[in-house]
């Protein structure tokens, strides 16, 4: 009893840290329309809200209507990688600044981020792989096994079938002809203009036009 309730509270935080989610992404979402910020996958985002809030309701309903156990040898690891996992969450959000979004928003021209977990070309959505990570682990911090199974099929469904296409198509069209020195958001991938960079001879240092002729 004492850890359902435990367990109820923990789902609770991360409740709250949806919704300070949510303020941040607001904010986000001004500033880039406010630089020409285009949306996309608006008719799949209402779907994807409605299965994370599924997933927290789900985790604290099985544990109380079917009476989960907390088991240690799962319930510890997977509560520490649940709180990794919202420590992912920021590391997210700090690396792409303003720029991030839980909605598809480009800004045309922008380049891709090398900031953060985006400086590693074999890890193009890092934020979806936390959230299929924490889909597993919280609810298995109390066993709730049937909504780590459910969460885990219609996550994959909407990130597959919709969420992951609709962003790549959003982003080859805002980065054309834009090189990979700019940066990108993870979800919304909407960026601020570089200087050109001269990686010729591993050199990073910006390019300096030629002075003019004197006469």
């Amino acid at each position: 009893m004492i850890s359902a309730i435990l367990f109820t509270l923990f789902v609770l935080l991360v409740g709250l840290e949806r919704i300070n989610e949510l303020a941040i992404s607001r904010r986000h979402a001004a500033r880039a329309f406010r630089h020409g910020g285009v949306e996309s996958g608006q008719g799949h985002f209402p779907f994807m809200v409605a299965l994370h809030v599924g997933l927290l309701i789900g985790a604290v309903a099985e544990v109380w209507l079917l009476a989960r156990p907390f088991v240690p040898a799962l319930g510890w690891p997977m509560l520490a990688i649940a709180v990794l996992c919202q420590v992912g969450r920021y590391w997210v959000i700090r690396s792409l600044g303003w720029q991030w979004n839980t909605r598809v928003i480009v800004v045309p021209g922008a380049g891709l981020s090398r900031r953060g977990p985006y400086r590693w070309a074999w890890l193009r959505h890092p934020n979806y792989l936390i959230v299929v990570i924490e889909g597993v682990a919280l609810p298995l911090v109390h066993t709730a096994w049937i909504t780590a199974v459910v969460f885990t099929v219609l996550n994959a469904v909407l990130l597959l079938g919709f969420r992951i296409p609709v962003e790549n198509r959003a982003l080859a069209a805002a980065t054309e002809g834009v090189g990979r020195t700019g940066t990108v958001t993870a979800m919304t991938r909407t960026s601020r203009p570089v200087r050109p960079v001269d990686t010729r001879f591993g050199s990073t240092k910006p390019r300096r036009r030629p002075a003019p002729p004197r006469s």
